[in-house]
């Protein structure tokens, strides 16, 4: 898989000091600064420590399959057009490199439901999809949420439907709002109809 995230911290040079201590046990294989420089910091055979406690389907040790790709914004602001243009030349190779589909790169909300935002509500999923990077579904006939939000990947534990609803909308509806409705049942069973998880 791939993972995306945003760094959280005030510069990109702030991270990749943070991504590159031993003493913070936090790292990843890329991070992409505002102005679109990429470094790659672990070997995208090896392991990095970017994903922690979270599943996506059957992957319980995500660390362990997936390459962490660190975009840098504290969460709060429109990522710069250098920045994802550089990330989707990134992405192209290593989804070409590693034969990954595209319905396998997440965010880290995705995987790590009620404890991570990121990418966020400002990351535009919809662009990554019209490249074939990432998948954006088309609305179906509103089904079982939850039922959905496992055939597409998620995973969560009893009391956090409130933490999926946010995780989904985040990926999915970040304009969304209120109790759970069919909007948010839509854009679920899509997802879950053209791109159901890879089981490993």
């Amino acid at each position: 898989m791939v993972v995306l995230h945003y760094t959280a911290m005030k510069t990109a040079e702030a991270a990749l000091e943070r991504l590159c201590d031993p003493a913070s046990e936090v790292s990843a294989h890329y991070l992409i600064c505002e102005k679109g420089r990429v470094w790659q910091m672990v070997d995208e055979a090896a392991r990095a420590w970017h994903a922690g406690a979270g599943a996506w389907g059957a992957v319980t040790d995500v660390n362990s399959r997936s390459i962490g790709i660190e975009l840098a914004n504290r969460g709060a602001e429109p990522f710069p057009e250098p920045q994802i243009a550089a990330l989707e030349v990134l992405l192209a190779g290593v989804l070409e490199r590693w034969g990954i589909s595209p319905s396998r790169v997440i965010g880290h909300s995705d995987m790590a439901i009620g404890r991570k935002t990121d990418p966020g509500p400002r990351f535009d999923w919809r662009r990554l999809a019209r490249r074939g990077l990432a998948i954006w579904p088309e609305p179906a006939a509103p089904g079982d949420f939850e039922a959905d939000a496992r055939r597409v990947g998620y995973r969560w534990t009893e009391g956090q439907t409130d933490d999926l609803l946010a995780a989904v909308r985040m990926r999915f509806r970040p304009w969304g709002a209120g109790p759970l409705n069919d909007a948010d049942r839509a854009i679920l069973a899509g997802a879950a109809r053209d791109f159901p998880c890879i089981a490993s």
